[in-house]
């Protein structure tokens, strides 16, 4: 059984579709990656498939119960992680403070209870010498690792990663994707919008192509890179 399936998904506000009959599914532990051209409705599509904007038609159903109507904090507690293009701290408390508060809620469980939870994920996204330093004097690095961190303390079963390696060195982007690595390898799906290709390549088994709301292209990546509509639309190259 899918762990996400979107049936004939539609987003539109007044004349301008965002979103119109999306219709794909992730397994488990599956690694999908989505690409497209600025406007093509990719983040559009991580706001619907959390919750943070409703569906006009369609449904959207996850680990096999229909969520289409739920909003974003039961799909968290169900299972659901996201993070953010821009990372959003909560720039005053600590590193593992901001930890502490994800994994509580994620778990709906005491502080207590999720400690050494969060201290696992601080070593495992690199982080644990920044445990006490607060999250607003971090480098965009570490903010984007700590966003990374604080979807992983509410125990997804689907991980939702927003061009999470946008804006890094090429250095601090492979550091990024080896967690990225470790994270999935650990039997949690994601799906991934991603500009930096070699860095979505890297970890996506498939990959979704959008173009003003539409799925365009599904595959394996060779297939898609090397389809002449892909490279059109999204590369704007002349095929």
């Amino acid at each position: 059984m899918p762990i996400l399936e979107l049936n004939a998904v539609s987003k539109s506000f007044g004349a301008l579709v965002f979103a119109e009959n999306i219709g794909f599914c992730v397994e488990p532990g599956e690694a999908l990656g989505v690409i497209g051209p600025n406007g093509a409705g990719k983040s559009t599509l991580f706001n619907l498939i959390s919750g943070n904007l409703s569906v006009a038609t369609g449904t959207i159903h996850f680990d096999g119960r229909d969520v289409t109507r739920q909003p974003p904090m039961q799909r968290c507690l169900a299972g659901m992680g996201r993070t953010f293009q821009i990372p959003q701290p909560f720039d005053q408390l600590t590193v593992y403070e901001n930890l502490l508060v994800a994994g509580a809620f994620g778990a709906q469980a005491r502080e207590s209870e999720v400690a050494g939870l969060c201290a696992d994920i601080l070593v495992e996204t690199g982080l644990i010498a920044k445990a006490n330093m607060p999250a607003g004097s971090l480098t965009l690095l570490e903010r984007k690792r700590l966003e990374l961190a604080r979807a992983l303390a509410t125990k997804p079963k689907l991980l939702l990663l927003d061009e999470i390696a946008g804006g890094l060195t090429e250095g601090e982007c492979r550091q990024l994707v080896a967690t990225i690595k470790r994270v999935h390898q650990r039997g949690i799906a994601v799906i991934w919008i991603e500009h930096v290709l070699h860095a979505l390549t890297a970890v996506a088994e498939r990959i979704l192509v959008l173009n003003f709301g539409r799925v365009i292209g599904v595959g394996d990546p060779e297939t898609i890179m090397a389809s002449s509509e892909v490279r059109e639309i999204y590369l704007g190259m002349e095929v």
